[in-house]
């Protein structure tokens, strides 16, 4: 995925739609996908764009070799592997060396466990800059020796998915762990590689599923399982540091502050509540509620109706140095307990932390401290 900010996939004849702005940047994404879901484009592959991108296949060669010296030095003699998903079981017969990523993050645990991918998505806002890569994903595969013509390739997700761009690599497997692929799309891209979609609902795979299953797909188990190790004390050590975070609560929202007549709440599907609580922060009972009335990742509440969030404690939100004052003077809004004491957490989007709080395997050692000490600032403000 191009984007953090996301907007849930949507059924609607057996296809899932990822929501995303015609201008393919997905910085307002979720706000204008909220209102205008209809204008959402279409990211199931056409049976043409199928046979095309099978064609390509056929005729391409091998292409870069951009897989770490030790990519098969574990695990071979684990294979074949299964793996369950959305879409049915994809069966692995032999250690993959060439290794497509799509969607968000997959990429990082790829990388983590020492696995240079061979193409992946280019990430078209937040911290990633012109380069297209986030910092700590840049920093990882400078480690692995993968800059200049042996970096991945990437490719481009800001309006659909490029899978001829993924087809040229000649990939042995792409791994869409944590995306929300439609099955038509996992279709086409299982012609030029098994593919891996995502397990249970779409966007909701959590970082240690996308390493835990990775791990599998690649041979690379035992090295999940450090990675994980590891993280967790990072994020152990973060909120040690702050005893502020301790019996507090959080929840993450959105707020379109050029209209405020509706709040969206992100579920305990999402990447981003759950993060929250590895940092030691519950869950309000009210969040609790409203996940459990919804099989998305969000579900939108009207403002008339927000004294139901009367028991959170801490909000996390994207915006800006404005956003706070905007929020504090809305009428409704105001109310909210959390926004009338100022016990909020605006990320910038272009921020680190606007690309980290949906964490991955390399964003955690890079970013957690610095959420910590700003999710600590806010629950300082709670009575």
């Amino acid at each position: 995925m191009t984007s953090i900010i996301r907007k849930a996939p949507r059924e609607e004849a057996h296809t899932i739609e990822y929501g995303l702005t015609g201008k393919g940047t997905m910085m307002n994404i979720f706000a204008r996908d909220r209102r205008t879901l209809s204008s959402v484009r279409r990211l199931a592959a056409t049976a043409l764009a199928g046979l095309s991108v099978i064609a390509l296949t056929a005729c391409t060669g091998t292409g870069q070799s951009t897989t770490s010296s030790d990519a098969n030095a574990s695990g071979s003699s684990n294979f074949p592997v299964s793996i369950k998903h959305a879409y049915g079981t994809t069966t692995i017969k032999s250690q993959p060396s060439r290794v497509s990523t799509i969607g968000w993050t997959n990429q990082d645990a790829v990388i983590a466990l020492g696995v240079i991918p061979v193409d992946m998505p280019k990430i078209t806002d937040g911290a990633a800059g012109s380069s297209g890569i986030l910092p700590w994903t840049e920093s990882a595969l400078q480690k692995l020796g993968a800059t200049g013509d042996k970096a991945p390739k990437l490719h481009d997700e800001s309006d659909d998915i490029d899978t001829e761009a993924i087809a040229s690599t000649s990939p042995d497997i792409i791994i869409g762990i944590q995306s929300g692929i439609s099955k038509a799309q996992y279709q086409t891209m299982s012609k030029i590689a098994p593919t891996i979609a995502y397990p249970g609902k779409a966007w909701a795979a959590q970082w240690r599923q996308v390493l835990t299953l990775s791990g599998k797909a690649l041979g690379k188990e035992s090295e999940a399982k450090q990675v994980i190790a590891d993280d967790e004390a990072a994020i152990s050590k973060a909120a040690s540091a702050h005893a502020e975070l301790q019996g507090k609560n959080a929840a993450v929202m959105y707020f379109d502050t050029t209209k405020l007549s509706t709040v969206s709440v992100y579920t305990t599907a999402d990447t981003r509540p759950a993060f929250l609580q590895d940092l030691g922060l519950s869950t309000p009972a009210s969040v609790e509620k409203i996940s459990k009335s919804t099989e998305s990742f969000y579900k939108d509440i009207a403002a008339e109706n927000v004294d139901q969030f009367n028991d959170v404690d801490i909000i996390v939100t994207y915006g800006d140095d404005t956003t706070l004052a905007t929020l504090q003077k809305d009428p409704l809004i105001s109310q909210i307990p959390a926004v009338k004491r100022g016990s909020v957490v605006v990320i910038d989007l272009n921020s680190k932390l606007g690309s980290a709080i949906a964490p991955s395997a390399l964003s955690i050692p890079s970013t957690v401290d610095d959420y910590a000490k700003v999710l600590a600032q806010a629950a300082a403000k709670v009575g």
